[in-house]
């Protein structure tokens, strides 16, 4: 492995128009100083997601990674393997762990049953008061093909808007909750069991538009996935418009797609983009993936007039050392 460069020696190449720069050259397994990670964080904040190649975690490490950034919240499901145990920060997708834990694989049954064809889009947990912050995702396995990841930048999505579309929506509040996007059939036994399993245990109202808390910039914060309605717009106002900004968020000129290989990492700024799987590998039934991720516990967002989110429903996420019995974060 090549030695960690200084925080001033930091390999980047951009990686999109609006969004994305891959890292070249950084052993993120290595005891990082300050300096270095502080230069990570200012060109997250730049690029909103950062990528890397041929990195070696276990772990450990990625969760000694992770903490460099701040404190990392309980993983989003209970997933008590004996090799997870140790680490509730992290949080392990993959089809066939799900499937020995809960006997299906119910990112695919989520999928399926999308309202939309951008219904995949989301900022994680963002039903949560106190959304993630920044996210860390490692490949561990990956398919020959297929299964790659796109994000997109919230702020230019903001910043592409007209300036009365823009002036109207920095006063609105949006309900977030888990199922939005989904149509599940409670006949369904697979399906019941997904929404007794998940329910509607967190619920929050967020500034449709949040002002980053340390670049000032000003993004959307809403998405296809999560949010249900706008605060105070009878249905159809709420749909209309809902819909006006979904479009703007999804635009391809906002993306980038990144295409993992074994030992790939993914870091970004969940305040300011919106990711989506692509999902073209389900079908694919002997087609092993396997993806570890972490996030830092967020704030809670404030709009551009001073909203500040609160919960609707459940708890904020919380540390590992705060949780004792209390709810995990959720997906």
């Amino acid at each position: 492995m090549p030695e960690t460069p200084t925080a001033t020696e930091l390999d980047l190449r951009q990686a999109a128009g609006f969004i994305g720069a891959y890292v070249d050259n950084i052993d993120l397994a290595a005891d990082l100083d300050d300096a270095t990670v502080e230069q990570l964080r200012q060109a997250l904040y730049k690029h909103k997601v950062l990528f890397f190649r041929e990195q070696h975690l276990d772990h450990a490490a990625h969760v000694a990674f992770g903490q460099k950034f701040g404190p990392l919240a309980v993983r989003a499901r209970e997933q008590d393997t004996e090799e997870l145990a140790p680490f509730p920060q992290i949080l392990t997708i993959s089809p066939q762990l799900d499937k020995q834990l809960v006997g299906a694989d119910y990112e695919a049954v989520f999928r399926n049953k999308w309202v939309t064809s951008i219904s995949g889009w989301h900022v994680d947990a963002s039903q949560v008061v106190n959304p993630p912050a920044i996210a860390f995702l490692r490949a561990e396995k990956i398919p020959a093909f297929g299964g790659d990841t796109h994000w997109t930048n919230l702020v230019a999505a903001y910043e592409g808007l007209s300036e009365p579309i823009r002036k109207m929506i920095d006063g609105l509040q949006a309900e977030h909750t888990f199922w939005p996007a989904q149509q599940l059939d409670p006949s369904d036994p697979v399906e019941k069991k997904a929404l007794d399993m998940i329910g509607n245990k967190r619920m929050a109202v967020h500034p449709v538009v949040r002002v980053h808390p340390e670049t000032g910039e000003k993004a959307l914060f809403v998405n296809p996935s999560r949010t249900a309605r706008i605060m105070g717009m009878n249905p159809v106002e709420s749909r209309k418009l809902l819909e006006l900004l979904f479009e703007e968020l999804t635009r391809p000129q906002y993306t980038v797609r990144f295409a993992w290989e074994p030992g790939s990492v993914a870091v970004w700024d969940n305040r300011s983009t919106a990711h989506l799987a692509a999902a073209d590998i389900d079908h694919l039934q002997d087609e092993i993936r396997i993806m570890h991720r972490t996030s830092t516990v967020g704030d809670i967002p404030i709009g551009p007039d001073g909203f500040t989110s609160y919960a609707v429903a459940g708890e904020p996420l919380i540390e590992p050392s705060a949780a004792g019995s209390s709810p995990r974060e959720t997906r």
